[in-house]
């Protein structure tokens, strides 16, 4: 059986206080359905005014793997931060791993990208968790990715 839902839908405020990442390094508009420091779901719009399209590529726009596997590993840290009471500051969350990183299909400037993590290991302040993202209900990249909070 599930947990049930704690933060049915963590806002841009929500996640301005509790990451510490800024734009253009952001990557991440909310976060949905997150189930205790199980699960949950990040949304990124992506549009034409991304900085990332000036150069990748002029000519064809194509959001950069790496920046969905950053933006997986922000949502990973939201669903850490927030699983811990009493957390009123932004945090640093460290990256420790990425694994198994397959990038499937590429994503254009009106895309919304939904990266759905679910955890696959915790011990004390480091998480794991596999995370993939979605455009339309497709797998467009994919990776297992491992986060440290830090204060």
């Amino acid at each position: 059986m599930e947990s049930p839902i704690r933060f049915e839908n963590v806002d841009i405020n929500t996640i301005l206080k509790t990451l510490p990442h800024r734009f253009p390094f952001l990557l991440i508009d909310r976060v949905i359905n997150i189930r205790e420091d199980y699960s949950g779901i990040g949304i990124k719009n992506v549009t034409v005014n991304e900085p990332a399209f000036q150069g990748h590529f002029p000519e064809r726009p194509v959001y950069p793997g790496v920046l969905m596997i950053e933006g997986m590993a922000q949502t990973a840290g939201v669903i850490g931060i927030l699983s811990v009471t009493g957390t009123e500051k932004p945090r640093a969350v460290y990256f420790l791993t990425i694994d198994k990183c397959k990038f499937r299909k590429p994503v254009m400037p009106g895309d919304t990208v939904e990266y759905h993590l679910t955890r696959t290991g915790r011990r004390k302040t480091m998480w794991w968790f596999h995370g993939e993202a979605k455009v339309d209900g497709q797998i467009v990249a994919e990776a297992d990715v491992g986060a440290m909070l830090a204060d």
